[in-house]
């Protein structure tokens, strides 16, 4: 049994692989299934698809303690800290911030075991929710309905493990290794012997497989949350499938690809001074009218299209809350990871911008000094914030970049699109908005749309993403791991609107082995035709 349990990466207990009850939660919703039960009556499917869910929000981490791997806290901590716009403030995610991580690191390895965990529970309910239309057990509609969002899970988990694990894909456009593409349940010892002969494949096989999973579920996913609002958003929808397309699509450099992909969810005709006054034609989706609208009202609001749920009866420790882990300790946060200066200081982020007041603020850090820290997750009791994936400002900015790349000219619908975004948030936009005259080329257009990207998304986990896609773009690279504040940098005077600062941890090249986290050793020990990435 052992020897099982690695060859899944470490699954928690795939004698339980179907119970949602990993810790004291609403029975209605997550009680233990035993997995030869776990497809058997409507019911008991519905279930097992919620453990499926459940075990996106928070994997278990190497000492067994439940955090938030691979989609809740950790993700989005971890997805800022290998950037330059957060500085790590004590040591829990030091080695992630400096990049001193190893084959044996604990975070590495959680990220990477709570993944495949989560692929592993979405291929058995793949498996069983057909079985369970076959038998009638389920109905035709709803047998494909589980079957797509379990598809869309493992979908977001492959992608996840390509971006900390491979490098980009328009490196070698496709060609480099990926990683290990499983569409299998490990259950049993002949499944586990499997996993040895599965090798890591290339980018673009894992890549295509991505995008046929999307594929299905664009089509058998229903354009609504099943329950409406009080699924919203945290079940997958066709909006949700499209606009992670878009994403993977983004990373493959298929500007084209992209814009077909967001031409579904935006309208043809929109209106950058009143950007919640039009909707997406599937879902409904909309940005709200300010831009902490999503983080104020996280289950009901238009904008986010698929978040990851916690709330007070089902929520990770205080080491997989978002408030705990990104929150000032005078709230009731930890005080881990704050704002770096070098994107607050940033000359192209405007002063009088609100999301400045609205979603920062100083505070008390880790260590008792004062570091700015963010409000967009507020839960500092019961840990209820859900985990932001994909919202509908993502979608229009990935529309507008993909615009202004194969237009040819300073698109004007690109500078819309963007404007839509940032207006919101800047004083009278019809005099500030953005124009044509401020991008003298595409180029430069481009430029401030990434630039919007990581202001709209800071402390969404997102800039990894960014930089890991952007990696072999001579106009947008960074070249590899941007220069950091140094670790643990605080105090007020080293933030300031528009005023220089200077990193103080280097650079690392993308050519550098750090650019690529290292494949867990329990994971080559068991797994031997798994090669280990170059440098570790």
């Amino acid at each position: 049994m052992k020897k099982i349990l690695k060859y899944a990466a470490i699954l928690p207990a795939i004698a339980i692989a179907f119970s949602g009850c990993k810790k004291a939660v609403d029975l209605s919703a997550y009680t233990s299934v035993p997995a030869d039960q776990a497809f058997s009556t409507a019911a008991k499917c519905e279930t097992t698809l919620n453990g499926i869910y459940d075990a996106a929000q928070s994997g278990a981490y190497t000492d067994g303690t439940l955090r938030g791997y691979p989609f809740g806290a950790a993700n989005i901590a971890q997805g800022d800290c290998r950037g330059e716009d957060v500085i790590n403030i004590a040591a829990f995610y030091q080695i992630t911030y400096q990049a001193t991580y190893n084959s044996t690191s604990a975070n590495c390895e959680a990220h990477w075991n709570g993944l495949y965990a989560l692929i592993n529970k979405a291929n058995d309910g793949i498996a069983g929710f057909r079985q369970a239309g076959n038998t009638a057990v389920l109905t035709t509609a709803v047998s494909a309905q589980y079957e797509a969002e379990s598809r869309f899970l493992r979908a977001m988990a492959h992608h996840e493990l390509m971006l900390m694990w491979a490098r980009p894909y328009r490196d070698g456009n496709g060609g480099l290794t990926g990683i290990p593409y499983r569409d299998f349940a490990v259950k049993t010892i002949a499944d586990a012997n499997q996993i040895r002969n599965l090798p890591r494949d290339i980018a673009d096989t894992v890549y295509r497989r991505i995008l046929r999973d999307l594929d299905f579920c664009e089509t058998n996913l229903s354009a609504t949350p099943p329950r409406g609002n009080a699924d919203r958003p945290v079940r997958a929808t066709k909006a949700a499938a499209i606009a992670l397309k878009m994403r993977v699509k983004l990373h493959m450099g298929d500007w084209a690809g992209v814009i077909t992909e967001g031409n579904k969810l935006i309208p043809a005709t929109i209106t950058p001074l009143t950007p919640s006054s039009f909707t997406s034609p599937i879902g409904g989706h909309a940005l709200t009218a300010a831009p902490d609208g999503p983080f104020i009202s996280n289950a009901t609001n238009t904008e986010s299209i698929f978040s990851v749920r916690n709330n007070n009866i089902d929520a990770p420790n205080v080491n997989g809350g978002l408030a705990a882990m990104l929150g000032a300790a005078n709230l009731g946060g930890r005080g881990l990871v704050a704002v770096s200066p070098i994107i607050w200081n940033n000359t192209g982020w405007r002063c009088d911008d609100t999301r400045r007041t609205l979603l920062y603020g100083f505070g008390t850090n880790a260590n008792n000094g004062t570091s700015l820290f963010t409000t967009k997750y507020r839960d500092y009791v019961t840990r209820g914030d859900y985990a932001p994936q994909i919202r509908y400002a993502e979608v229009l900015l990935m529309q507008a970049e993909a615009e202004a790349r194969v237009s040819g000219t300073v698109s004007q619908r690109a500078i819309d699109l963007l404007n839509c975004v940032r207006n919101r948030a800047i004083p009278s936009p019809a005099t500030n908005q953005y124009v044509a005259a401020n991008f003298a080329t595409p180029v430069d257009l481009v430029k401030g749309i990434l630039l919007e990207r990581r202001i709209e998304f800071l402390m969404e986990g997102k800039r990894w993403g960014d930089i890991h896609r952007l990696s072999q773009d001579a106009d947008y690279t960074t070249n590899g791991i941007p220069a950091k504040a140094a670790n643990g940098a605080s105090g007020t005077a080293i933030y300031g609107c528009g005023n220089s600062y200077t990193p103080g941890q280097a650079a690392i090249a993308y050519s550098d082995y750090r650019f690529l986290w290292p494949i867990p050793n329990p994971e080559i020990v068991s797994n031997p035709i798994v090669v280990q990435n170059p440098g570790y």
